[in-house]
């Protein structure tokens, strides 16, 4: 088959390319500004690239047009379309469909497949989730929506034959001349990061309704997304969308502290559900986040030892483990698994260290771009770092609902933790100086990237944290921090 993906530089499109090149299909794809590391990465697999989307691309004659999610019907001022490709494919009555649903009808059916929905979280515990399956010998397929450093790819389609959940009865034993029934070997279960964002213009229900999971876990919700979804209450409905998906013999893992999700349940749950995280869940942690015990209905049944701090991770460990229990994976061997979990690219990522005299600067960088993951992330540094060291939070109000200002209001909340805040304010149209007044001295605002390398530059000192946050590249903010604070 050859397919022609539409957007092929986004995070998702961009692993199902790389899926389907692994399924041996031919793939093609086009993007408005094609650049490393995307690029580089979709061509090694030898994926041919197109900048831009017009409409000449219709001759390639592909089996089927992929569409992602950033393509729409907009028109520009002149009154042209802004995706010529796209009308192109309509004029002609051409193939198309979308990301998730290919993604579902040509790699999912068939599979045990485990969802990670959640506002917050789903790349790291979906990397989690496979590493743990990896570890015990399951050779899972994967689609996260980032890189885990223990794979160092983003997806790929897995291998081998996949456990059967615990809850599954054995065969009985054969007598002598039974027959053996023609079967193909079960195939390796497959773990998805469940994006409760839309799936295309002509298709506005939620990305996780289409990978209909035997496993799902509802790690978090509230409100995101400001520009498609009009408050919380709409957001809790895709989610039971997809609670409505998950068979009887299937498991949904709940956050027990969450009442959004509470809502979502109460609403209607037809599967098996397993809770973490309070006091009265089904899996629960006793101790600090860098080595706790996991409970498992008040039994001690695991120990966690490993390199993650943040309470946050601690409830991201829980939600895996119960998952993987579905699987008839042990929690003491899941705990085992996340021993050695390496964590994800962008997620408290080292980008580098500069000497000074009295101490070493740190430089961080996190994909936290939600008040509560600047908040938990926050939290998790300062628990790692201790009380006495500094630390220094360096931002940019990114994603669509921030450069809206819906969650202004809750950036100094959402800062506390850091002893300095410093925030890009390019491409806003509301005023970050106003929305942090309540921090006074302690938080300050650039226009541009250089100014506020400048500002951050100025305020750094022997031993401070200094940790970046954006869901976007930065404009390279890291490694012009570094340059400048080595060359001071």
């Amino acid at each position: 088959m050859h397919i022609h993906i539409l957007g092929i530089c986004g995070t998702f499109m961009g692993g199902l390319a790389a899926l389907a090149r692994e399924a041996g299909h031919t793939v093609t794809g086009c993007d408005a500004g094609v650049y490393p590391p995307m690029s580089d990465q979709l061509r090694a697999l030898g994926i041919e690239l197109i900048e831009g989307f017009g409409a000449d691309q219709l001759a390639l004659n592909p089996d089927v047009f992929v569409i992602g999610n950033v393509v729409s019907r907009a028109r520009l001022a002149d009154g042209s379309p802004k995706f010529p490709l796209m009308e192109a494919i309509l004029d002609a009555g051409a193939r198309y469909t979308s990301g998730p649903q290919w993604l579902a009808e040509n790699v999912l059916q068939g599979r045990h497949v485990l969802a990670v929905a959640g506002t917050h979280g789903k790349t790291t515990t979906t990397s989690m989730l496979a590493w743990i399956l990896e570890g015990a010998g399951l050779q899972p397929g994967f689609l996260v929506g980032g890189v885990p450093l223990n794979f160092g790819v983003s997806a790929r389609l897995g291998g081998g034959s996949a456990a059967r959940p615990a809850q599954v009865k054995e065969e009985p034993a054969k007598r002598a001349g039974d027959t053996e029934p023609d079967a193909q070997p079960p195939r390796a279960p497959f773990v998805i990061e469940a994006d409760e964002y839309d799936t295309a213009f002509f298709d506005k229900r939620s990305k996780f309704v289409h990978y209909r999971p035997r496993t799902a876990i509802l790690n978090n919700l509230e409100f995101d997304h400001a520009d498609i979804f009009d408050d919380l209450a709409a957001i809790e409905r895709q989610f039971h969308h997809l609670v409505r998906t998950v068979p009887a013999s299937g498991r949904v893992v709940v956050n027990g502290l969450e009442e959004s999700l509470a809502r979502v349940l109460h609403a209607g749950c037809w599967s098996e559900v397993r809770s973490f995280g309070a006091a009265v869940s089904d899996f629960t942690a006793e101790g600090e986040p860098g080595a706790f015990d996991v409970l498992q209905r008040g039994e001690r049944v695991a120990r966690v030892q490993w390199a993650l701090g943040g309470v946050h991770n601690q409830l991201n460990a829980l939600a895996a483990i119960a998952a993987a229990d579905h699987l008839g994976v042990a929690p003491a061997d899941a705990a085992g698994a996340l021993a050695s979990f390496r964590n994800v690219k962008r997620r408290m990522e080292v980008r580098g260290t500069v000497a000074r005299d009295g101490g070493t600067i740190t430089v961080y960088d996190d994909f936290a771009h939600h008040p509560t993951a600047i908040r938990t992330t926050l939290d998790g540094l300062r628990r790692q770092v201790g009380p006495g060291a500094r630390i220094l939070a360096v931002f940019e109000p990114r994603s669509n609902t921030m450069k809206l200002g819906t969650m202004k209001a809750q950036l100094p909340w959402s800062l506390e933790a850091a002893d300095l805040a410093f925030c890009h304010s390019g491409g806003l149209d509301w005023d970050a100086r106003e929305a942090l007044a309540p921090m006074l001295e302690r938080a300050q605002v650039g226009s541009t990237i250089d100014e506020v390398v400048r500002q951050v530059s100025l305020a750094a000192r022997a031993g401070d944290h200094i940790l970046c946050m954006s869901n976007g590249g930065f404009g390279g903010v890291h490694t012009k921090l570094l340059e400048s604070l080595r060359n001071q």
